[in-house]
C-alpha cells in the first residue's frame, strides 16, 4: 500500500481536516509558518474559528455512534494498515518535522518511532478492553464490567512533537471507539494533516478523525464544546492549569500535562565520561525543546571539580546546524520569540551571579557562515554554580541550557528535587545499588531514570509526572490512556432464580 503525500497542499497553505478532506475556509485568518534554520515563512496555516471546532465536532458526533459499535479486531485492522502506512512514510514525516520544527533529521526519525511505538500498542486494543466476569455472584446471578467509549473526545498538541505526542493520543482514543478531534501547535502543522490523509488511505471512516488548526481561539471553543467528552493536552504549566480548570468546568474529563525542570544527579561514584555524555545529549538534544531534557545537572560532593571540564569540552564541541545535516547535533530554535525568551532566561543568569562557562548566545562560528546569520540560532550554554534562588533554576526555559547545582550529599540531592514544584522527570547516575534503590523509592517525580537520562516509559506504561507537572488523574498512553478514553459500566444479572418472595427492602449480599 503506498499513497503519495503532499506536505502542503496545492497553495502551499495547511488548513483543516474536516469529515475526510482538506478544508481551507475561504477568508480564514492565516499564520506564517517558518523554517526555522532559514528565518523565512515557508507556508501558511489557517486559524480555526468557533465554528470550524463545531463542523468538526458534528462529523465527529455523527459517525460516532457507528464507530463505537464496530468490533474492536475490526478498528485494530484499520489501526494496523495506518501503522503499516507510517512505517512505510517515517522518514518523509520526519522531514517535515525538521522543516517545520527544526531538530535534526535523526532525532525527528526518532520522534516517528517513538510515535508508531503507541500505534503498536493500540493494535491491541482486543486484549486492553478485556474486562472481569465473575460467576454466580449471588444465587444465579452474575457481574461483569464494561469499557465503553467516551463519544468526542480531543487533544491539543504542542510544537516540539508534532507527530509524536498526538499519537500519545488519538490512536488509543480511536481503538477503544472515539471519534478524535485534533488542535495541533501552529507552529508546525504539516504533520497533522500527514497523518489525517494517512489515516484515511487506511481505511479509517471519513469523520472519525478531525483536525482543526489554531491558536488559543480554537482551543477555548474546545474546552467549552459541549459534545466533547474529553480533553487531553501537552504544554506548558500555566496554559495545562487553565485547560484543566476550564475543560472540568465544563463537565470534561481532563488530563493536561504541563512543565517540567528535570534534574539529573551525578553521584560521586558515577562514570563521569558516561554522565557527562547523557548530560550533554539530553541538555542540548532538539535544542532542549523538549518536556523530558535535562536543564539542572545537580553535582555531589566533589563531583563538580571533576565533571565540569568534561562538560564545557563536550558543550563547547557541539555541531550546530541545519537539521538535515547527518553532522549536525542540534538545530535551531523553533521561532524567533521562543529564542528571545532563552536569551532572556540567560541574561537573567549572568545578571544574578551564575557562572557562565559556555555562553551559546552567540553561535555564529559553530554554526559557520551565511548559516550563522539566519535562522533562530543558539549554541548550548552551560552555567555553574547556580543556586535554587535563580530564576534560571526555578523557571522551565525550554532551550539548550544547562545549569549545574552543587550540594554535599545525596541527601541534599533529594531534598533539593523534591523542593521544586515541578516533578515530570529526574535521573540519578551511580554505581551503586542501594544509592539507585533508596534515591528511586524516595525522590517525589513522575517519571525516575537510573542511569538512563530520559526516562520516558514505554507504550505499555505510560507518560505524566506529578505535582504542577501534570493536572488531572491519569497518564497519557498505557492502560492508563484505555482508561481515560473509556467509561466503566459495571452489569449484574439474573436469569431464572426465584421469582417470588415479594420486595426485598434490605442491602442485598451475595448470601
Amino acid at each position: 500500500m503506498s499513497i503519495a503525500l503532499n506536505l502542503h497542499g496545492a497553495d502551499a497553505v495547511t488548513g483543516h481536516w474536516i469529515g475526510g478532506e482538506h478544508v481551507v475556509p475561504a477568508q480564514a485568518e492565516a499564520r506564517d509558518v517558518y523554517n526555522p534554520a532559514q528565518g523565512v515563512a515557508a507556508s501558511c496555516v489557517v486559524l480555526g474559528t468557533q465554528a470550524d471546532v463545531d463542523a468538526a465536532v458534528a462529523c465527529a458526533a455523527a459517525v460516532g455512534p457507528a464507530w463505537a459499535d464496530m468490533p474492536p479486531v475490526r478498528r485494530a485492522r484499520i489501526l494496523f494498515r495506518f501503522l503499516q502506512l507510517l512505517n512505510e512514510h517515517k522518514d518523509t514525516l520526519a522531514a517535515a518535522i525538521t522543516a517545520e520544527h527544526g531538530k535534526v533529521f535523526s532525532d525527528a526519525q526518532g520522534e516517528v518511532a517513538r510515535g508508531i511505538d503507541i500505534v503498536e500498542f493500540a493494535c491491541g486494543i482486543p486484549r486492553l478492553l478485556t474486562t472481569g466476569f465473575s460467576d454466580q455472584v449471588a444465587p444465579g446471578m452474575d457481574n461483569w464490567v464494561l469499557r465503553q467509549p467516551l463519544g468526542v473526545v480531543a487533544g491539543v498538541t504542542p510544537f516540539n512533537f508534532p507527530v509524536m505526542v498526538p499519537m500519545w493520543m488519538f490512536p488509543i482514543a480511536l481503538a477503544t471507539g472515539n471519534t478524535f478531534v485534533l488542535k495541533p501547535s501552529p507552529t508546525d502543522p504539516t504533520p497533522s494533516i500527514m497523518l489525517a490523509r494517512l489515516l484515511k488511505a487506511a481505511g479509517l471512516p471519513d469523520g472519525v478523525f478531525n483536525v482543526v488548526q489554531g491558536d488559543h481561539h480554537a482551543v477555548e471553543a474546545i474546552l467549552r464544546h459541549p459534545q466533547i467528552k474529553a480533553v487531553s493536552f501537552v504544554g506548558s504549566t500555566p496554559v495545562a492549569q487553565h485547560i484543566y480548570e476550564t475543560g472540568a468546568r465544563h463537565g470534561k474529563r481532563v488530563q493536561a500535562l504541563g512543565g517540567a525542570k528535570n534534574h539529573l544527579v551525578v553521584m560521586p561514584d558515577a562514570d563521569l565520561e558516561q554522565a557527562a555524555d547523557a548530560l550533554v545529549g539530553a541538555a542540548y538534544g532538539s535544542a532542549g525543546e523538549r518536556c523530558m531534557a535535562v536543564s539542572v545537572a545537580v553535582l555531589v560532593g566533589d563531583v563538580g571539580e571533576r565533571i565540569m571540564p568534561l562538560l564545557e569540552a563536550r558543550t563547547r564541541a557541539l555541531k550546530v546546524g541545519d537539521g538535515m545535516s547527518a553532522e549536525s547535533e542540534m538545530g535551531p530554535i523553533v521561532s524567533a520569540a521562543a529564542r528571545a525568551r532563552i536569551v532572556d532566561c540567560i541574561d537573567s543568569g549572568v545578571a544574578e551571579g551564575a557562572h557562565l562557562i559556555v555562553d551559546g548566545r552567540e553561535p555564529g562560528s559553530a554554526v559557520g557562515g551565511e548559516r550563522g546569520r539566519h535562522g533562530f540560532w543558539l549554541g548550548g550554554t552551560l552555567f555553574d554554580r547556580v543556586t535554587p534562588q535563580m530564576r534560571i533554576y526555578r523557571e522551565e526555559i525550554f532551550g539548550p541550557v544547562l545549569s549545574c547545582v552543587r550540594v554535599a550529599d545525596a541527601g541534599e540531592a533529594l531534598d533539593l528535587v523534591n523542593r521544586h514544584e515541578y516533578a515530570n522527570g529526574v535521573s540519578c547516575f551511580t554505581q551503586d545499588g542501594n544509592t539507585a534503590r533508596e534515591f528511586s523509592r524516595r525522590i517525589e517525580v513522575g517519571m525516575v531514570g537510573i542511569n538512563v537520562p530520559i526516562p520516558v516509559p514505554l507504550a505499555w506504561h505510560g507518560f505524566g509526572g506529578w505535582k504542577r507537572s501534570l493536572f488531572g488523574d491519569m497518564h497519557v498512553y498505557g492502560d492508563e490512556g484505555v482508561r481515560f478514553y473509556t467509561r466503566q459500566k459495571s452489569i449484574m444479572q439474573r436469569w431464572g432464580g426465584d421469582k417470588g418472595g415479594g420486595s426485598a427492602f434490605s442491602m442485598p449480599t451475595p448470601s
